[in-house]
């Protein structure tokens, strides 16, 4: 299933990065994907070797292309063809967020109202209101 030329969204999909084509689609449309440190359109070709940033909600995780692949294959398989190079720095933040207790509510305090849910949403995932 080696091909010369694929598309970005085909191979964000099919080395697992993403669930669904649509969602690698949007994520470039939204210039969440960049290569090479330049944000691309869903149609653009991958290469080898080249760096693939991916902004995943707080954090940034890098990929470098080993290996070109348009159809979805068997994890081990899509493993060979991508090789993550994503800081650490980047999975502490991811650590930090989760384990901040901040979204706690003293029992007995009621349901939150409509203005204290969106402060907590916006404390959960600023990346969101972009």
């Amino acid at each position: 299933m080696k091909k010369n030329k694929v598309r970005i969204d085909q191979w964000l999909h099919a080395v697992r990065i993403f669930k669904t084509r649509s969602q690698a689609a949007n994520a470039c449309q939204k210039n969440k994907i960049t290569i090479n440190g330049a944000a691309v359109k869903p149609s653009h070709t991958v290469k080898i070797d080249e760096i693939v940033e991916v902004k995943s909600g707080p954090i940034t995780r890098t990929f470098k292309v080993t290996g070109l692949i348009q159809k979805r294959v068997s994890a081990k398989i899509a493993a060979e063809m991508v090789e993550e190079t994503t800081p650490l720095e980047e999975f502490e933040k991811l650590r930090a967020i989760r384990t901040n207790p901040f979204a706690l509510r003293e029992r007995g305090a009621g349901r939150p109202t409509k203005k204290e849910r969106r402060d907590i949403d916006l404390l959960k995932e600023p990346w969101d209101y972009e």
